[in-house]
């Protein structure tokens, strides 16, 4: 370990020297997730190490999708380094609007990065964004409120067990929900979610021939499921709660159970920032009892670089340097092996003391279950689980989803909800030529 440390040391200097005399500033969009703020806090060992600075634009989920689409899309030059993920990189990269990424070093070892991540952001073979991390999603719920409920959560749940436990659970007299979801609109937000639990009870986005399917049964049924369960054990105003609103309802010990990325574990478990830590399970997304699909997503946070970058080269060693191998060893050095941004590469999960780590396993095992080639029951002419991988998806699942927290909201009906989404779904497909 010292001679490596000795190594890195001099690799550093060397870094420096060759920087000083072309140092850059680079600007970087990113979501304002706990991990992303966790790798802001180490950027000055980026800067010490290669001479390069970082400005942060730190947005909420659907601003950075708005933001860098607009800037991607209208070649604004805005960032050097955006935060995107498996569904934009392969339609970027098809455009040429991302610089690949087949030149990165030996040591970096892109080939360590998980396959499903790798294909998920790739085109024609090619890397366009490099994973920071990768996630499923899982079921996370309080251990201590389910054994004082008499039950015992199972390793692979159905929906219909989840609100047997929501119900046990639901305490509003001490302010615990029996479950938090997410009902917040936004494709990758409460859209993705409502997608999933779509899959998992038999529902799709389109047919064969690119037919929306809103007015099949399968996504009433969903629906219905859906609104009925948050209606009776979720939270108030559980139409704008999205990732970090339902992330700080559980720390603060306010929920039952929530269903959502995997990522989210080492927060849940870290005693500084959770109340709970040391009562939390895992468990497997659900699906409805009769459908072999489960509720499990397939996603990655990963930085890539926008065409015409003037700063290419830098952009290009930020994103080595905080994607590597030795970055996840500094957090761990740091923070501890629970810590370190999960679900990239296959030499973490090699690890014996990430083995360790409790949620470790289930969030591989997750991972390894989504197939987006594979996404529901009924045969799809599309890839993606939670999203549609066709440039017109993320426009017609943002309308979606508004129609859907509509719904959560108590301002239209579930009927309302399908028959609008089923409208805006076929005009926009017919206009963009699929039907």
């Amino acid at each position: 370990m010292k001679l490596r440390s000795t190594f890195r040391a001099a690799t550093a200097l060397t870094l420096v020297s060759a920087a000083a005399v072309s140092a850059e500033t680079i600007t970087i969009a990113t979501v304002n997730n706990g991990d992303m703020i966790r790798m802001q806090g180490y950027t000055d060992d980026f800067t010490e190490k290669t001479g390069h600075e970082v400005e942060w634009v730190t947005l909420e989920e659907n601003v950075l999708r708005q933001r860098v689409t607009t800037d991607i899309t209208t070649n604004g030059g805005q960032f050097d380094i955006m935060t995107i993920g498996m569904y934009e990189t392969p339609i970027w990269g098809a455009n040429d609007w991302l610089v690949p990424l087949d030149d990165l070093s030996e040591d970096y070892d892109v080939n360590d990065i998980l396959p499903a991540m790798r294909a998920g952001l790739s085109h024609d073979d090619t890397l366009y964004a490099a994973p920071f991390y990768g996630e499923s999603s899982m079921v996370m719920y309080r251990t201590d409120l389910m054994e004082e409920a008499g039950l015992e959560m199972p390793d692979a749940p159905t929906w219909q067990f989840i609100r047997e436990a929501a119900a046990a659970m639901d305490d509003p007299e001490n302010h615990v929900n029996g479950i938090c979801l997410r009902g917040k609109a936004g494709w990758g937000e409460g859209g993705a979610f409502i997608t999933v639990t779509g899959n998992s009870f038999g529902a799709r986005w389109f047919d064969m021939d690119w037919n929306a399917q809103f007015d099949q049964p399968e996504w009433k049924e969903a629906l219905t499921f859906f609104v009925n369960l948050m209606n009776d054990y979720g939270p108030e105003g559980y139409a704008t709660n999205g990732f970090n609103e339902n992330l700080s309802l559980f720390q603060q010990g306010k929920c039952g159970m929530w269903i959502d990325a995997t990522v989210a574990a080492s927060f849940v478990t870290n005693p500084e920032d959770s109340e709970v830590a040391d009562s939390v399970g895992f468990a497997l997304a659900p699906n409805s009892e009769g459908v072999e699909k489960r509720s499990n997503w397939l996603w990655a946070w990963a930085l890539a670089i926008p065409a015409g970058t003037q700063k290419e080269d830098a952009a290009k060693e930020f994103i080595e340097w905080a994607t590597s191998k030795d970055y996840i060893e500094m957090v761990a050095e740091n923070e501890g092996w629970a810590n370190v941004p999960p679900g990239a590469r296959t030499s973490l999960y090699e690890t014996p003391e990430y083995q360790e780590v409790p949620f470790a396993d289930i969030t591989l095992d997750s991972i390894n279950a989504a197939d987006p080639t594979d996404p529901t029951v009924d045969p799809v002419p599309y890839v993606g689980i939670q999203f549609v991988a066709i440039p017109e998806f993320a426009g017609i699942a943002t309308q979606v989803s508004q129609e859907f927290s509509a719904v959560y909201a108590g301002q239209q009906s579930i009927d309302e909800a399908l028959e609008t989404a089923q409208a805006i779904t076929n005009e926009a497909m017919e206009a963009a030529g699929y039907q």
